[in-house]
């Protein structure tokens, strides 16, 4: 396999899996509607690879788009990154996840079949594991019901690519992504007020933000925050890549998860103090009401990762808070 269609490929993740395919020989082809990224993305990556990429401005529901597509690049698999992820917004606005994230997987998935293309690396998250019992969860801890509606999107959409016989799919099913391409050419750079912890506390160190509000410290946790797997952007982009691998080694195995952690759990507090030692910068934050959706703990068991993908992380939470910072920095300095 070459040629590979990634749909969402200038959002945070799938910018950083382009890079990454580029550097192991693929030639990706990005969709991607600039709901929540801009077009400036694309250069940033040709920066940092030294290769254009193709890429189409259009919506993942846009069948017909799609198909010309597929068509016209020879595409052999697709990386489907395309759908809304901000958990609390989710709750406010259901119909908006439900709309975008399976009308937009199915219209994919059409014109996949039509098209006859049977490879898809789904981007898959650990909300699908809801309120755990017990962690680490591993990848058969039972699917929970979901603590939101973007977790229920993404556990409708594994059971829409296990129904969907013709397909060969990887689901890596993502912990917290944090971090930022290294060159600090591309990083997470949310549209508005951001939904994550990590820009946020960025936005905040550098006066974008006024105050960073910590959602709850009333769990039951060691410093009464939320517990969060963080992975660097860059190992999880590298998973994809191993994900690849995987498929064109088993073109016949039809469903398959991995969890996509480092097997570590960090409270809020914990970031944010790492955050603050790494980069020696104060941050201005207080404690406000626990957050609809939010579960209170939750981290991976990577075994099969490693065993079965050849994948592990490499980057520490030190790199992540810097990478992270340094981004920042260097869009204020553009600014």
């Amino acid at each position: 396999m070459k040629h590979i269609l990634v749909t969402g490929g200038l959002g945070y993740i799938g910018s950083h899996t382009v890079v990454e395919l580029i550097s192991n020989g693929y030639e990706p082809v990005i969709i991607d509607n600039l709901g929540n990224t801009n077009r400036d993305v694309l250069d940033r990556i040709q920066k940092i690879s030294g290769k254009t990429t193709a890429f189409y401005e259009d919506d993942v529901r846009n069948e017909d788009a799609l198909k010309n597509i597929i068509e016209k690049h020879k595409i052999e698999a697709v990386i489907h990154f395309a759908a809304y992820k901000a958990v609390g917004e989710s709750v406010l606005e259901p119909l908006k996840y439900y709309d975008n994230n399976i009308g937009g997987l199915i219209s994919l998935l059409k014109a996949m079949k039509a098209s006859g293309v049977k490879n898809m690396v789904f981007s898959s998250s650990c909300t699908v594991y809801g309120q755990p019992d017990v962690s680490p969860v591993t990848e058969d801890s039972p699917v929970k019901v979901a603590n939101s509606p973007y977790g229920n999107t993404k556990q409708i959409g594994e059971e829409i690519l296990h129904d969907c016989q013709f397909l060969n799919t990887v689901a890596l099913r993502y912990f917290n992504p944090i971090g930022a391409h290294p060159s600090a050419l591309i990083g997470e750079l949310p549209l508005g007020v951001p939904n994550n912890l990590v820009p946020f506390i960025t936005q905040t160190a550098i006066g974008l933000r006024p105050q960073l509000t910590v959602f709850g410290n009333d769990y039951n946790t060691k410093d009464g925050t939320c517990v969060r797997d963080y992975i660097h952007v860059v190992d999880l982009a590298r998973a994809h890549v191993k994900a690849l691998d995987y498929i064109d080694r088993h073109p016949d195995n039809h469903f398959e998860m991995f969890n996509i952690g480092t097997g570590n759990g960090f409270t809020v507090l914990e970031i944010i103090n790492a955050f603050e030692e790494v980069n020696k910068v104060k941050l201005n934050y207080t404690i406000g009401p626990r957050r609809p959706g939010d579960v209170e703990k939750v981290w991976a068991d990577t075994d099969k990762a490693s065993r079965v993908l050849n994948w592990k992380p490499e980057l520490s939470l030190e790199d992540m808070v810097r990478t992270s910072w340094n981004w920042q920095k260097g869009l204020q300095a553009q600014s």
